[in-house]
């Protein structure tokens, strides 16, 4: 805890001790904050490459292992062959391969075709050309040995990347719209606050021990394309009738298993203020969240307690030294945030969104696609919260070849519905908390019903995300379908795999006017072999029962479980 919190201490409305900094004392309340308090995570990158890489995986401390390895992106990975039924009883060491998963940090998801080159050679060399988009903006690797980290670090460095603080209790990557500086519509253009908070606050030992995660997201343009209601802290464009444009400010948000979105906290910040205000909602999870207990250690948790005006005053008084103006909220989201397609940009040049499918891609064609990118006149590339990837600047006489070439990649600017509106996570082939796949049977899910609703006008979206957990990383609360992996009973009672099915969810930034959470229907649950004829099945009732206009999310809120099942 810094010094400039000393002496502010409120207890916590409940009367227990939550084990927060400001109020009980930095004293650690269980393992994982013993493991940090011994030493800052950020200090096993120098054991990393003077230690572990040159000794080996056997040589890596435990702590550091399961622990503080996590701090520059790097979770060991899970060991092949272990099904789900062992999910929940085995433990880490047992768990665990002695390959890595690592996630490149990619802040605001902006490549360039250099950058994106690098992590396309670093996934051919050291990954077994796997290179997976995940919905955070991020490329995920795998098979990564510890002996090639230093390596693989120094081939990001130079061209401008690292995995500092990809995972771990830090603040992770910032999400930005992968359109900030090129759309004609954009209200502001984010990329110098995410600059900023990088440059000032990412790798910082004071910010690098927070209860938990905490998750960022900016936006300046009116799809809402980063999904702000689900994010630790969000800022988001809007125009305030006497100060001009701004940020909107939201804090709280997250999925998992006791999902909550986001509140606005009614306060206008300017670009001026953006990074001061986020270093200030750090700090306060930081120093007020809740330690005593992992699974109530997000920054949700405090809001939820305190409520937003209480909120908002700890910051504008313990933190900040002024009064934030009050502000607009932002209006409901004009287009689809994922950006695929072909756009224009403001200045005449175009840009190309592309799906490929479930975020699922290779190293080998991410190489090709820089190619292809500067083949076209392009030098960014940038990541998406959806899983898609967006090429910019392109030159109109060169957009043909260029979707045509992404295309053979297996990355599509005219995606099927349901290839462009389903995501998956990770799931049982790399991730040690699932307990189903989840890649593949999204991805014969979406061929499946490609071929049997061909032909039919599907007209408004119909999201499809498939989590091989019950921690959300794939959003299944907020989607149109959300499924969630689980061990379930069978018809004879023995245990099989299956999807509890959540419906009806959906985010402004899914072009609804209004955010909210799914809801589950008692007792469905459908196995990975019954998916493609539960959503085809669902999908046309859907489509016989609505309302003109009506959207998926609001059917099913009216609908009755029959219609459901």
């Amino acid at each position: 805890m810094s010094s400039s919190t000393v002496g502010r201490v409120r207890p916590s409305a409940s009367g227990k001790s939550h084990g927060q900094w400001a109020v009980d004392g930095p004293t650690p309340l269980n393992a994982n904050e013993e493991f940090k308090a011994a030493d800052n995570g950020l200090n096993v990158r120098e054991r990393i490459i003077e230690v572990y890489a040159l000794q080996g995986f056997d040589s890596i401390a435990p702590d550091d292992l399961h622990g503080r390895m996590r701090w520059y992106g790097l979770y060991t990975q899970r060991k092949q062959g272990i099904d789900g039924h062992r999910t929940g009883t085995l433990g880490p060491d047992e768990l665990s391969d002695r390959y890595f998963m690592m996630r490149v940090r990619v802040d605001g998801g902006a490549l360039t075709t250099d950058q994106l080159r690098v992590i396309g050679q670093i996934s051919v060399e050291f990954a077994r050309d796997t290179a997976d988009i995940s919905d955070r903006q991020n490329i995920q690797l795998h098979w990564i040995r510890v002996e090639d980290v230093p390596e693989i670090w120094r081939r990001l460095e130079a061209v401008g990347l690292d995995t500092t603080e990809a995972c771990g209790d830090t603040p992770r990557v910032i999400l930005g719209s992968p359109l900030a500086g090129v759309a004609a519509d954009e209200i502001i253009d984010p990329t110098p606050v995410i600059a900023e908070i990088r440059r000032r606050y990412i790798g910082d030992p004071e910010l690098a021990n927070l209860p938990r995660k905490f998750k960022s997201a900016i936006t300046g343009h009116p799809s809402l394309d980063v999904v702000h209601e689900i994010n630790d802290i969000s800022l988001v464009g809007v125009v305030h009738p006497e100060l001009g444009v701004g940020y909107d400010l939201w804090v709280g948000g997250g999925l998992s298993t006791s999902p909550r979105l986001a509140e606005r906290l009614g306060a206008f910040v300017t670009e001026a203020q953006a990074a001061d205000v986020w270093h200030g909602v750090v700090r306060i999870f930081r120093d007020y969240g809740y330690r005593r207990l992992r699974n109530k250690a997000r920054l949700k948790f405090l809001l939820a307690e305190w409520g937003a005006e209480r909120f908002r005053e700890v910051l504008e008084s313990e933190y900040l030294g002024y009064r934030l103006a009050d502000g607009p909220p932002p209006p409901p989201a004009s287009t689809p945030g994922d950006h695929v397609g072909i756009h224009a940009q403001k200045d005449g040049r175009l840009y190309v969104g592309l799906a490929p499918t479930v975020g699922r891609s290779s190293g080998s064609t991410l190489l090709r696609l820089a190619d292809l990118a500067e083949e076209a006149g392009s030098r960014r590339v940038r990541l998406t919260p959806h899983q898609k990837l967006v090429v910019l600047d392109v030159d109109p006489a060169s957009v043909e070849l260029l979707v045509a070439g992404a295309d053979r990649l297996g990355l599509t600017a005219t995606p099927s519905p349901f290839r462009r509106h389903t995501m998956a996570c990770t799931g049982i082939e790399f991730c040690k908390l699932a307990f189903v796949d989840t890649k593949d049977t999204a991805t014969a899910t979406i061929a499946e019903l490609e071929r049997r609703l061909a032909g039919i006008e599907i007209d408004v979206p119909i999201t499809l995300n498939v989590n091989g957990c019950p921690n959300s990383c794939a959003r299944i609360q907020t989607a149109d379908i959300g499924l969630k992996g689980q061990l379930a009973k069978g018809a004879d009672g023995a245990p099989e795999f299956a999807f509890q099915v959540h419906l009806g969810g959906g985010l402004a930034s899914h072009d609804r006017d209004e955010a909210g959470l799914g809801r589950t229907v008692r007792g469905l649950k459908v196995t990975a072999a019954d998916l493609p004829d539960y959503v085809e099945r669902v999908v046309r009732r859907f489509l016989s029962d609505r309302a003109p206009g009506e959207r998926f999310a609001s059917w099913v809120h009216r609908a009755d479980d029959e219609a459901l099942a």
